[in-house]
């Protein structure tokens, strides 16, 4: 069996780790011209699902590492002033394990064979399975390539190219939210804002979302140490902050520190620190953009995974950990097929009957969540 993959992100490489581990052939094709093209994410909680996937699709020699470069935590969940007084409760308090995207990615890139500068342009069923012969697909890229595989899997984002054909009324919703993110080294200054930790700062038409990111052991020292084969980036531990804007809201010709920095006039002077300590490199403006399942596309060679189909508000803490079981849940299904027992259009029809479910329900969950954090005038 081969499989192709197309993106990048986490979803994508952990299903290729996975089926890596199992002996599938699977290769990664991803549009970005370099792996390290753009800065790509920040601190994420994963739930127990989104970690035993991991488990389950990564080797078991790399697990002492996985465990390494994880951290526990336990938030309150407040809602504070500006002054950091405590006026109110999100809920009750949240406990997970967090992890840095951006490390977490280079883990699972590890031994992956990833194309890059392979940006989708379509594909081709190469036939429907008549005569007893099993479907395959082509598919195409911007450069004139193309790579003939038993399945393809769109892991390629909101704003999925793979997607667009196989379920072209399924497309991304602009929820009309707009939010600055960034993250600040976090110093023994800093080490006062815990209070903070997983808390809504309510402002005048804005809220400032604060988390912190310690490593157990700092990454490319846990690589070195437990599996040398990997490297890993050099990140220390830092404070990821985030912004939401009012409706629709804009930053005009100011940068993004800028912009968070004119709307918390007269605020805690540790936050004014905090946003002008911030690494202007890794902070941006981003929509708040979601992607319902919605009717079932015809069986065939031929997948979704993760933000492709299902893509969450952030404020749900779910949409990483649900694209990680979509990976767990189809490798599994993939593995039963290349063993011969059941068919390749069986297994992948099982695994997407319990992603369009779970998926729903999580894309659900996000949007009902979102409310509690969008500022109030």
């Amino acid at each position: 069996m081969r499989v192709s993959v197309i993106g990048a992100g986490l979803g994508g490489v952990c299903l290729a780790q996975g089926l890596r581990g199992a002996g599938i052939g699977v290769d990664v094709y991803e549009r970005d011209a370099a792996i390290t093209a753009r800065f790509q994410g920040y601190r994420l909680v994963l739930n127990p699902t989104g970690f035993e996937a991991l488990h389950g699709c990564l080797p078991e020699r790399w697990h002492p590492l996985l465990d390494a470069i994880v951290d526990d935590t336990t938030v309150e969940r407040l809602i504070l002033d500006p002054r950091l007084n405590k006026i109110g409760e999100l809920g009750p308090p949240r406990s997970g394990l967090v992890v840095d995207r951006h490390v977490l990615r280079h883990l699972l890139l590890t031994g992956l064979d990833v194309h890059t500068g392979a940006g989708l342009t379509g594909y081709d069923v190469l036939n429907d399975g008549a005569n007893g012969e099993a479907p395959r697909v082509q598919a195409h890229f911007a450069q004139g390539e193309s790579a003939t595989a038993d399945l393809l899997v769109g892991a390629d984002g909101v704003n999925s190219a793979v997607r667009t054909v196989l379920t072209p009324r399924t497309l991304p919703t602009d929820t009309g939210v707009r939010f600055v993110i960034g993250r600040t080294p976090l110093t023994e200054q800093f080490q006062g804002l815990s209070r903070a930790w997983g808390a809504k700062i309510a402002g005048d038409g804005v809220s400032l979302l604060l988390g912190a990111m310690h490593f157990r052991i700092p990454p490319k020292q846990a690589a070195a140490e437990l599996a040398p084969e990997v490297t890993l980036p050099d990140t220390g531990d830092y404070v990821r902050w985030a912004m939401i804007l009012p409706a629709n809201g804009s930053l005009g010709e100011q940068t993004p520190q800028e912009a968070v920095l004119s709307r918390i006039e007269g605020w805690h002077p540790d936050l004014r620190a905090l946003i002008e300590q911030a690494d202007p490199d890794n902070s941006t403006l981003l929509s708040i953009r979601v992607v319902e399942p919605r009717d079932r596309w015809a069986p065939g060679p031929v997948t979704l995974l993760g933000d492709a189909i299902h893509a969450t508000s952030p404020t749900g803490g779910n949409g990483a950990n649900t694209a990680l079981r979509d990976a767990d849940v189809l490798r599994r299904s993939l593995i039963q097929t290349d063993g011969g027992g059941r068919g390749l259009l069986d297994a992948v029809g099982d695994y997407e009957r319990q992603m369009l479910e779970y998926g729903a329900e999580a894309v659900r969950q996000s949007l009902e969540a979102l409310p509690a954090y969008v500022g109030k005038p």
